[in-house]
This record gives structure tokens, C-alpha cells and sequence, in this order.
């Protein structure tokens, strides 16, 4: 809707990124300078924040700690997973969402996250449109697996897949310096899209990757797995360096980490939580051949790792939430900012807008035909669509030879 005036509530979900908050300085630092917003507020953790009433004050913020934001890593208001009910089903939380907005004024909301922060945010506008109050709903993007549908990339990809990357070619170097056997397997962080995974031929085009990489979008067969080794092994001096990703399967949908260890826990969105494999398959591989092995798993490196951050992916993650706002307060609702890269031999982006049912219920995973060697390679395609995102340095502010980070004062808005 247009010519709407009010507050503006920016929310968190889901994992963390090295980038998260630079989109986070995009939409404070957009929505305090327009002349429709009335206050600017930040939720505690996430949607809960606001069913709780729990919100942060941005006007009580230093400018100069919002823009720190940008080289700041993980979730400045703090994060959550939880997941509202459909509407239809049980609208208590809706009924408190709206009695809140409504106690506040708030007529923009901005929810920023991967594919199930996009469907609570879609969920969220259906049933404001559906009470019949005014508010205009964003959903900002946010996800290092890539996997949103509709947009070239995703804010904090880039990043991760620059520090896996890095992390692999290090490890090539360090695996590879002795006279004796070593195989190492690195597991990184990928549940159906296997978009980091790939990152790791990034490594490969420098000369210092991965012998082996498996995707997610491609079935894993675990004898083929040992006998892939073998064979890098007998032509590489018994060395060989494979990259797995967490959710790995068989033909059958089993995932790797339940078919070699024990049943994964759930979240509360019903995902399998992974991790492991790497540590299962290297020992698998000590027990065929009994040379040396090493799993490693990335884990939580990968996602927050602004110390190696891509100065492309912080500077379009910060412009995506000035956008967010900009569309907003323009009469957008019910839309989530995408990237769109422009045609020709010169990369650059520029920003659209998607609807959020889109976004929220399609997975975007890596294309097959980008799949090669039999499932144990990435094509120059690959190579090609993610060597510019990674490009810059972050400006990182240092005190004491280490990262000044973004020291909010998380004033708490007084209930009302």
C-alpha cells in the first residue's frame, strides 16, 4: 500500500552469515533517513522478539556501530528457528502479531532469512492482508547455501564459498607436504543444494583443490566413494582431498551421516540436523586402506567467517536492505528483494523483486549438467558463475590487530 506512515520492524531468522548484518545496516540506516517511517525498531530473536514484545530502539544507536555492522558476523538481533502454524490451522500467533503491529504502529515489516523465514514471512503478509490492516511486508534474503529460488545468488554465499575455498586451498597445501599417505575429507555445509560444496572447484581453478567433490543433488554410493579414493590415491602418491556435503544421500534418500552413524535429531521445521560425515567417511577409508585420514568439518567457520569475507557480497548484501525499504515505503508488499545479474562479459547486479510465495516454497539447487566426472567434479560453468561474487576485501576496522565488531546498545523499546 502507498503513503504509508508508521514504524518499521526488521526481524532475524535462521542461520547466521558473515553478511547477515550488512543487510541488516542497509534496511536501519534506510528506514531511519525516510521521511514514512516514524521509529525504527530491531526484534530480539527473531519473530519471538516481536510476539514477546521485545525490541530493540535503532534511533539509540550510533551511526558509526550501525555501519560496523557491515563487517559484523552472525545475527546483530539475534536469531531463532520457529515456525508458525498455518493460519487456518491455529492463528493464535498471528492474533498476537497483530495485536502487537497494531499497539506500535507498525506498518513495515522486514523479515530476513532463507526459505523458511521467507514463508513466515509470507504467512505473516497473507494474514495482515487478510485482517484488513495496512502494512507493507519485505522479505530480505539471507542464506549461504544459495538455494532461494529466483534470484542469481543469495547475500552471504559468496562469502562462505570464498572462505571454503581459501580453507581448502590451505589444506591441499598442508595435506600433501609429507612422504607418507594422507587422505583428507572436508565436509561443508549444504542440505539438498550442494552450491558450497562446488566452491570448493573455486580452490581447483587456483591449482590447490579438491580431487574429489560430491554434491547433494546427485546420489552417493559409499563403495563407489572408497574406490574413487583408491584410484586418486594410486595416481596422486597416495594423497587425495575430497569435499563432501553434509547432506549427502544414497539412491534411497538415506542420508550418509544416518547410514554410516546414528538417527539425526530434528529441528523445529522437521530438518534433519547434519553433521559428521566427514569424520564417518574418513574413518571408513582408515579402515580400507589403513592410511591416514582426517575429517573436517566447517561447521560453523564457514558461515560467519568475515575475516575472509567477499567486499561484493557485503556491499550488495547492505545495498539489498536499502532496497528492501525503498520498496516498501514505495507500496511493495508481499515481496522479497532478489539479485539479477546484467547481461554481458562484465559482472553486475542489480536488484528486483520476487513474490514471497515463490520464494518460500521452491529450492533452488546446483544445475545437473554442472555436475561432471561421473559426480566427483564442477564444470567451468561453475567456475564461471561464482569466481566474480568472491572478488574484494572486506574494509575491515581493526582495534589491537583483531575485528572491531559493531557494539550495539540494544536499548529495549518500552512496552506499551
Amino acid at each position: 500500500m502507498k503513503d504509508l506512515k508508521g514504524a518499521l520492524i526488521f526481524a532475524q531468522s535462521g542461520g547466521p552469515t558473515s553478511v547477515i548484518n550488512a543487510s541488516a545496516a542497509g534496511v536501519f540506516l534506510e528506514g531511519l533517513h525516510s521521511e514514512q517511517v516514524t521509529a525504527v525498531y530491531g526484534a530480539a530473536h527473531g519473530i519471538r522478539g516481536i510476539l514477546n514484545e521485545e525490541m530493540y530502539d535503532i534511533s539509540k544507536e550510533d551511526e558509526k556501530e550501525l555501519l560496523l555492522l557491515k563487517q559484523t558476523p552472525s545475527s546483530a538481533m539475534g536469531s531463532v528457528r520457529y515456525k508458525l502454524k498455518d493460519a487456518d490451522v491455529d492463528d493464535t500467533d498471528y492474533k498476537r502479531l497483530l495485536e502487537v503491529f497494531k499497539k506500535y504502529d507498525v506498518r513495515y515489516f522486514f523479515y530476513n532469512g532463507g526459505n523458511d523465514s521467507m514463508d513466515t514471512c509470507n504467512k505473516i503478509s497473507k494474514y495482515m492482508a487478510k485482517s484488513g490492516y495496512d502494512m507493507n511486508v519485505i522479505g530480505v534474503p539471507k542464506t549461504i547455501d544459495n538455494d532461494l529460488y529466483g534470484t542469481d545468488h543469495c547475500p552471504g554465499f559468496a562469502s562462505a564459498a570464498k572462505y571454503i575455498a581459501t580453507t581448502i586451498m590451505e589444506i591441499n597445501l598442508d595435506a600433501k607436504v609429507y612422504d607418507t599417505p594422507m587422505v583428507c575429507v572436508i565436509e561443508a555445509m549444504g542440505r539438498n543444494a550442494g552450491w558450497l560444496t562446488a566452491s570448493a572447484a573455486l580452490a581447483n581453478a587456483q591449482g590447490y583443490g579438491a580431487d574429489l567433490i560430491y554434491l547433494p543433488e546427485v546420489a552417493f554410493d559409499v563403495d563407489k566413494f572408497v574406490e574413487d579414493v583408491k584410484n586418486v590415491c594410486a595416481k596422486n602418491n597416495n594423497k587425495c582431498i575430497a569435499v563432501v556435503s553434509e547432506g549427502i544421500h544414497d539412491k534411497d534418500g538415506v542420508l550418509i551421516c544416518e547410514k554410516l552413524g546414528e538417527t539425526a535429531a530434528r529441528d523445529s521445521f522437521g530438518h534433519a540436523q547434519l553433521g559428521g560425515v566427514a569424520s564417518m567417511l574418513a574413518g571408513l577409508i582408515k579402515e580400507k586402506t589403513g592410511f591416514k585420514t582426517r575429517g573436517i568439518e566447517l561447521s560453523l567457520m564457514q558461515r560467519c567467517g568475515a575475516h575472509c569475507a567477499s567486499k561484493t557480497d557485503i556491499e550488495e548484501t547492505f545495498q539489498a536492505g536499502k532496497e528492501a525499504v525503498k520498496a516498501a515505503v514505495r507500496g511493495e508488499t508481499d515481496k522479497m528483494v532478489c539479485y539479477a545479474r546484467k547481461e554481458g562479459d562484465k559482472y553486475e547486479c542489480e536488484y528486483k523483486l520476487l513474490p514471497l510465495e515463490l520464494a518460500a516454497n521452491t529450492e533452488k539447487t546446483v544445475p545437473v549438467e554442472w555436475i561432471i566426472n561421473d559426480g566427483t567434479g564442477i564444470s567451468e560453468e561453475f567456475v564461471k558463475y561464482a569466481m566474480p561474487l568472491i572478488q574484494g576485501e572486506a574494509d575491515m576496522v581493526k582495534e589491537n590487530g583483531l575485528p572491531r565488531f559493531a557494539k550495539l546498545k540494544k536499548v529495549l523499546v518500552e512496552k506499551r
